[in-house]
């Protein structure tokens, strides 16, 4: 059984205006928990509070509320072990533009006190493809390497769980790939992956469970399959010799459309029909099929009919 590498329970944090006597709730009695050695994903429309959730993990914001407990430490009993536990990658770029990438490594390295005979830089700079630039300064990196800088940082005391917030943003399609491959082999090494993005096919295609929230509350949370069985509407494109009787393309719960001279989509429920029913149907009217596409539903799908967005 896997163990519990992060628990959120009842957390909740609450942004007061005293000047206005206005308030506003950003996290709303959240609770979830992560499994040692998956790849979660938290989703969320932008205004949802996961980089608030983020910064109380962070210890850059305190929550109003709650517990949170980081590989078996409790962050209000053990803030310096719960940030030994996790390396954060955060959104906004904060480099030190005069250091190089070796340097940037090695002093975040010594502000968690990893000794020197400890410390695994030139692995880190490999894994990030910064190897060639780790003696260039800062400045001259382009933003997809600065993006990359930062998750070096985040993994320089070899956190087991590692928070990626848009790790992606600003970054190339080959480097994007390369990004993902390297965060999967972290993860077949053990290290728990917690990852936010707007790339929902990313998220789709890398996480093993999924956590969407909307206005800090819990919408939804389920393994990545059970979230796209979720959208039950599928849609079929056939292409065929010669569309015939079309006023008699009715067949109750599905809708036929003509798409152009020689494809036809039919949209249903898959609950309520089957494929290979709208297949005779289409037979029995003479139809000549050639070729069959299907549409499925994706994360997308999903992530706006929760939200709304």
């Amino acid at each position: 059984m896997n163990k519990t590498a992060l628990s959120v329970e009842n957390l909740t944090k609450i942004y007061s205006d005293n000047k206005n006597n206005n308030s506003e709730k950003a996290l709303d009695n959240l609770s979830f928990e992560v499994k040692q050695g998956e790849v979660f994903g938290l989703l969320g429309p932008n205004g949802a509070g996961k980089t608030t959730f983020l910064s109380i993990l962070g210890g850059t914001v305190i929550k109003t509320r709650g517990k949170i407990n980081v590989w078996g430490f409790d962050l209000d009993k053990n803030p310096r072990q719960v940030k030994a536990s996790i390396g954060i990658v955060p959104q906004e770029i904060n480099l030190d533009v005069f250091f190089t990438p070796r340097k940037l490594l090695e002093l975040q390295a010594g502000l968690y006190g990893v000794t020197e005979k400890n410390r695994i830089t030139d692995i880190i700079l490999k894994m990030v493809a910064l190897e060639d630039k780790a003696n260039a300064y800062s400045r001259s990196l382009s933003g997809g390497m600065k993006r990359r800088l930062l998750i070096a940082k985040a993994m320089v005391h070899q956190p087991p769980i590692l928070i990626l917030d848009e790790p992606t943003a600003g970054v190339d399609v080959e480097l994007r790939k390369n990004l993902w491959n390297n965060v999967k082999q972290l993860n077949k090494e053990g290290v728990t992956i917690i990852l936010t993005t707007h790339y929902l096919f990313e998220a789709q295609e890398m996480c093993d469970r999924i956590a969407i929230i909307d206005k800090g509350q819990l919408v939804a949370l389920d393994t990545t399959q059970k979230l796209l069985d979720r959208i039950q509407t599928k849609k079929v494109s056939f292409k065929v010799k010669k569309i015939s009787n079309i006023e008699n393309l009715k067949l109750n719960g599905i809708q036929f459309k003509i798409v152009s001279d020689n494809i036809i989509t039919a949209i249903y429920e898959k609950n309520s029909h089957k494929f290979e029913d709208i297949l005779i149907f289409l037979q029995q009217k003479n139809m000549k099929i050639l070729d069959i596409t299907t549409e499925d539903s994706d994360l997308e799908d999903v992530f706006v009919q929760l939200t709304k967005k």
